[in-house]
């Protein structure tokens, strides 16, 4: 099983003391997002646990611990988004110099072919603009040079979530572009571009979940839960099979998400997670670390007859 923390929050900026509670525990309580009378636990026993894969645009709060989760045996990789939109856009993401220092941080921990570069969503605005990308892409690029080995790239996509609070940008000025609008040839100089800019940094660029084959480019169709990517990394098989809770575009493997949407503080104007910001600071301040689900108290019996194993630690490489 693949654990991912997460598509629906930020659980390392936000609730990394819940996570690692949780490991403690040895699982955690996930509501239906549609359903919260149905619950479901999810084992995080490192014996049950093939890979952790953390979405983040901080995981600095769980540095004193990473070593710890190491030499409990469980193997995990980043996808750590930086992409330095201005303050209408992304509020209240870290600033590029303190993002890229906890960036090259991380990756001197565990090394930079674990730690994924997203510069995902690629917001278009007549203050974002295809040359501010190709110039915002290539300087981070070159500041994170030797630090990753990959960076995954598309374009924001029109949920209805995020419509009105894209809308109310034009306030502050920003008229955004819809990215479900463009064609091939809309992007066919700027991509070309992007690729220049990440070989030059020794990266590999690929996309997320893009319905435009930008292959002829040089950019390869991704996957964030890459079967591929946890086989290089850690030596192990895992399934090859396509998560089908994700749009028909995504190629993620399948994995158990632990996150719960309307609980992210970082405000992006474009996120899918959440609906209300308002809510969110309202979860947040009421979220329980030492709850079974990271917001309410949500809780899930184990199997019937299955009991806690306490398996010898897996050896891996620490840091």
């Amino acid at each position: 099983m693949i654990v991912s923390a997460s598509r629906r929050t930020d659980i390392p900026a936000f609730y990394a003391d819940w996570f690692f509670h949780r490991i403690d525990a040895g699982y955690c309580a996930v509501p239906n997002p549609f359903n919260h009378q149905q619950v479901s636990r999810v084992s995080l026993e490192p014996d049950e646990v093939d890979a952790i894969v953390f979405w983040t645009r901080n995981p600095a709060p769980l540095f004193p611990r990473l070593r710890e989760l190491s030499e409990r045996g469980f193997r995990y990789y980043f996808l750590f988004t930086l992409i330095n939109n201005p303050k209408p856009i992304d509020p209240y993401s870290p600033p590029l110099e303190k993002a890229v220092d906890i960036f090259r941080e991380l990756a001197g921990m565990i090394g930079p072919e674990r730690v994924i570069w997203r510069y995902d969503p690629i917001f278009l605005s007549n203050r974002t603009t295809f040359s501010y990308h190709i110039e915002n892409f290539t300087r981070i690029a070159e500041l994170l040079n030797g630090c990753t080995e990959r960076s995954i790239i598309s374009f924001v996509d029109e949920y209805r979530k995020a419509c009105r609070r894209i809308r109310r940008l034009a306030r502050s000025g920003i008229q955004a572009w819809p990215g479900e609008k463009l064609d091939i040839n809309d992007i066919s100089d700027f991509i070309p571009n992007l690729v220049r800019a990440a070989a030059a940094n020794d990266m590999e660029l690929q996309s997320c979940a893009e319905n435009h084959d930008m292959s002829g480019f040089g950019v390869t169709p991704g996957k964030c839960i890459d079967d591929n990517l946890l086989r290089k990394l850690f030596a192990i098989n895992v399934s090859s099979k396509k998560d089908t809770a994700q749009r028909k575009a995504c190629r993620c493997i399948a994995s158990r998400d632990i996150g719960m949407y309307d609980s992210c503080l970082f405000g992006c104007s474009y996120c899918y997670a959440t609906q209300s910001f308002e809510r969110a600071r309202k979860n947040h301040q009421q979220h329980d670390p030492k709850s079974p689900s990271l917001i309410g108290r949500y809780d899930a019996e184990p199997p019937k007859g299955k009991e806690k194993k306490k398996p010898a630690p897996r050896q891996q490489r620490l840091f």
